[in-house]
């Protein structure tokens, strides 16, 4: 198989050091090249053609966003986003996710050696993943998802308890297809927990961002969060999330651990919860992603009388998630994006 060309764009030397260490360790990887900013990365990518970029979002002479718009506005690829782990840095990731990125990738602390080894095995990670993206389809969704407007809400959340809930996994490609999912659904709908595969300090800021968008209320999950109609909980990254139960009430466990399927928070950890609490009174659903995270678990809530859903191929960035967890047994029903909100209504 050609090994996957990397195109590392950052205005450090130490992080493109650190990030080319940490790619170049991975046989099926091939670090073609490093820029220091996007006019340098221009004349590479033309001359390199690599099949991923990681891309820093502040760097001199033309930022990150703007890069990346012209990018995929003159030729369509796979690029992983590298941000540092703050608020601001986080807003405006969000908007490169929305403006072609198909990965976010913490960038590695330069003064420090602790975590480096998870912090490599994820930028390989999302790199694999981000080569498989099919991006005519993840363009074709940003063009669709750019006409969603903000909602004045009505209402908050209801205050009672549901014997009902919806829970989510998804992964790379994850961002724009929750959001047309969660757009289309009213602001009764049973309450909802998801994981989507997102670093430490960004799923504050996407959540916040999905809640301007969506009938419902959208909220990062924080430990002992209840889970009620018109509210969705969405795991913070760098924490696991798992639904429990006390009596009639639905709450989710959020706490620290180790990687679970490479990842933390693991769709596997909360789809294992689900299927222990809540059994027949949930429904899952399994979006684009690449890899196997929650396929066991999602077999599991099949066996404790779930209905579970996962999208098609057609619709898929990456078509990872959904098709082992169908391989494994696990669903009842698979549709595209667009048919996902009225497949969840209909379940529940």
């Amino acid at each position: 198989m050609a090994k996957i060309r990397v195109l590392i764009v950052d205005d450090s030397a130490v992080v493109r050091n650190i990030l080319s260490a940490a790619l170049s360790s991975d046989p099926e990887i091939e670090v073609v090249g490093t820029a220091a900013d996007p006019y340098i990365a221009r004349e590479k990518i033309v001359e390199l053609k690599p099949d991923v970029i990681t891309l820093d979002v502040e760097m001199p002479r033309m930022d990150g966003i703007t890069f990346l718009r012209k990018l995929m506005a003159a030729k369509p690829m796979p690029v992983v986003m590298v941000s540092a782990l703050t608020q601001a840095g986080a807003a405006t990731t969000l908007a490169a996710m929305e403006a072609g990125a198909v990965e976010i990738v913490a960038k590695p602390a330069i003064d420090q050696r602790v975590g480096v080894r998870e912090i490599e095995t994820e930028v390989v990670d999302k790199v694999k993943a981000a080569s498989k993206a099919n991006m005519s389809v993840y363009m074709a969704k940003l063009k669709s998802a750019a006409m969603f407007k903000p909602v004045v809400k009505t209402h908050t959340a209801m205050l009672k308890t549901t014997d009902k809930l919806i829970a989510i996994g998804a992964s790379t490609g994850g961002t724009e297809a929750l959001k047309e999912v969660l757009v289309r659904l009213p602001s009764d709908t049973p309450g909802v927990v998801i994981v989507q595969h997102m670093p430490e300090g960004f799923t504050k800021a996407f959540s916040e961002r999905l809640n301007t968008l969506c009938a419902m209320q959208v909220a990062e999950a924080k430990d002992g969060d209840t889970v009620i109609p018109g509210k969705v909980l969405i795991a913070p990254g760098n924490s696991h999330m798992a639904l429990k139960r006390s009596g009639a009430k639905y709450y989710v466990d959020v706490k620290p651990g180790p990687l679970v399927m490479r990842h933390r928070p693991s769709v596997e950890v909360l789809f294992q919860s689900v299927a222990k609490f809540g059994g027949a009174n949930a429904v899952g659903v399994m979006l684009t992603g690449m890899g196997n995270d929650g396929s066991t678990g999602m077999l599991e809530m099949k066996k404790a009388g779930s209905f579970n859903i996962a999208q098609d191929e057609a619709s898929c960035v990456v078509f990872g998630m959904p098709k082992e967890a169908i391989k494994m047994g696990g669903v009842d029903k698979v549709v595209s994006l667009e048919q996902i909100p009225k497949a969840i209504l209909d379940a529940v």
